[in-house]
């Protein structure tokens, strides 16, 4: 199957458990509970429509397809003359008191 025969796949799903929910919702009325699956269900097809545009422009959809490029990070200490003004924690000053 091809992406776009999945992604039109997810679709006819998401739409037949939005009918569904709405059945659900005309028998159990607008409760906390039933309006959270259909809150769920509307986030689902956003996020479906977010992906849609994600693949239509061609941008990976999946971890470690990205194209950039890795930067490696050394292990070694860093210079401590970064470190002269920072606080510790975010409290306190140069003097060693709270503000």
């Amino acid at each position: 199957m091809s992406l776009k025969d999945d992604l039109t796949a997810v679709e006819r799903s998401l739409d037949n458990l939005a009918r569904t929910v709405g059945k659900l919702e005309a028998q159990l009325g607008t409760g906390l509970d039933i309006r959270r699956v259909r809150s769920d269900t509307d986030h689902l097809r956003e996020s479906l429509g977010l992906l849609k545009q994600s693949a239509a422009a061609g941008r990976p959809a999946r971890p470690g397809a990205a194209t950039h490029e890795m930067v490696p990070i050394s292990d070694a200490p860093y210079n401590s003359a970064l470190w002269t003004d920072a606080q510790d924690e975010g409290l306190g000053s140069r003097n060693g008191h709270a503000p």
